[in-house]
């Protein structure tokens, strides 16, 4: 009972973590949890789900995971408007780029190298990007060869300071890989003569604004 007149006098000031505690006293010293509810001032279904909670994990750790669930989820960081200008930026320069590539062009021109994922953030605020339900809905016209090497679609994939220059035959389904250091129209010249050498002619290339593709690529194609 003086246990009881000790919580009943300090309640008013004491945090839940405090009840927490408290109650796991209270309980352990033979306190029925059918008396601990008005002792405490809280619900009778909360007093419950506390003592299940120290049968499970013990007292220490149902505290830890309760004083982390409070503070919640962190909030993601903002990204700095400069950089939201500089990816739509570079985007508009290189014909709609995917974020791979708008990535390289913001670590070569500016150091910075924000994640992929954060690219395709960004980009959705301004622009409907394609619908992750709907991948393979066509998007325009999209010329598909009806013989071997007569449409060729290209493109470059990046592994992290290894680029990756594809070109796959899209009547046969065959393909040609290039590993090149750099995102270059020199790296894509280099690429596109071994894919020339590998197909044996080509009558249609498509691909898509990269820088990758202009310059020298352009003028070897």
């Amino acid at each position: 009972m003086y246990l009881t007149h000790l919580i009943n006098q300090s309640m008013p000031h004491e945090d839940s973590v405090t009840k927490i505690k408290l109650c796991y006293s209270l309980w352990k010293n033979g306190i029925s949890p059918e008396e601990l509810p008005t002792q405490l001032g809280v619900h009778r279904a909360t007093v419950y789900r506390w003592i299940k909670g120290f049968k499970e994990k013990g007292v220490r750790k149902f505290v830890r995971d309760y004083e982390q669930a409070k503070r919640g989820r962190k909030r993601p960081r903002k990204t700095h408007g400069m950089v939201k200008a500089r990816v739509y930026r570079i985007r508009k320069e290189h014909l709609g780029c995917c974020g791979e590539k708008i990535r390289y062009h913001l670590l070569r021109e500016y150091g910075e190298s924000p994640s992929v994922a954060t690219i395709y953030r960004i980009l959705r605020e301004r622009f409907q990007l394609r619908s992750k339900w709907k991948k393979y809905s066509k998007r325009g016209f999209v010329r598909r060869g009806t013989t071997p090497r007569e449409v060729i679609q290209t493109d470059t994939v990046d592994f992290g300071g290894l680029y990756a220059f594809t070109a796959i035959d899209t009547y046969t389904r065959e393909v040609s890989v290039i590993m090149r250091p750099r995102l270059t129209s020199r790296d894509g010249k280099v690429a596109l003569k071994e894919q020339l050498t590998a197909f044996g002619h080509i009558d249609h290339i498509q691909r898509d604004g990269g820088s990758e593709f202009k310059g020298a690529w352009h003028d070897h194609a």
